[in-house]
């Protein structure tokens, strides 16, 4: 597998299962299940992060509820059908479960791709400013990933002005946040959005000057 795809959408979350992991699909003759991680933030709230994850790695009782596990991989995005509509739904997929490390970072991601949406610029009713881009994420086999991502103050400025096309690198980590939707009969759901907070973005040339660390 090209090894640039494999290294542009790199994440590792760490937390309590708190869901046994479910039957979702079969590829290959590869059978593949899904669960949710519950990650801690600094603020004490938690993320509720949903993840795919193989057969293969399911062969001892670590992915099991209750149980604090770190996993490693790529966050993925698929369309599913929906109420009569399509859907774009994020998932980390799972390479690899990770031994537990002090002081690793329990949520991070970074990633290179392409702004493939008009950044969207606005203040919140406490004026605080913010940026939504949707980047593009190469991968292997001609397929890519669609990854709604926020900034926040300089980064939302730093974003706002920049072109479709164009090629950002960003490190950050993935957010569960829950919204209120108004359905066409009345009714409000609570639904819940996973997207990249953004934490550093930059161009090519401010990531090669990194030295591969951003």
């Amino acid at each position: 597998m090209n090894y640039e795809m494999m290294n542009n959408n790199i994440a590792t979350i760490s937390g309590i299962v708190i869901e046994e992991p479910r039957y979702s699909h079969q590829m290959y003759g590869e059978g593949f299940y899904e669960s949710t991680l519950s990650v801690p933030r600094l603020s004490e709230q938690v993320d509720n992060i949903p993840f795919t994850i193989s057969e293969r790695l399911l062969t001892d009782n670590r992915v099991s509820v209750g149980n604090t596990i770190t996993l490693s991989g790529q966050l993925r995005s698929y369309n599913k059908i929906i109420d009569g509509r399509s859907k774009l739904l994020l998932t980390l997929f799972v390479r690899d479960i990770l031994d537990e490390e002090e002081g690793r970072n329990p949520n991070t991601i970074d990633l290179v791709g392409y702004i493939c949406k008009p950044p969207i610029y606005r203040l919140t009713p406490f004026k605080r400013e913010i940026s939504d881009i949707l980047l593009a994420v190469n991968r292997a086999y001609n397929k890519s990933d669609y990854l709604p991502c926020i900034a926040w103050g300089r980064n939302a400025r730093f974003i706002k002005d920049i072109d479709v096309g164009q090629k950002v690198y960003i490190n950050g980590r993935i957010q569960s946040r829950e919204y209120q939707k108004q359905l066409e009969n009345g009714d409000i759901e609570t639904r819940t959005a996973y997207e990249v907070s953004i934490n550093r973005i930059g161009f090519e040339q401010e990531y090669n000057s990194m030295d591969g660390d951003f």
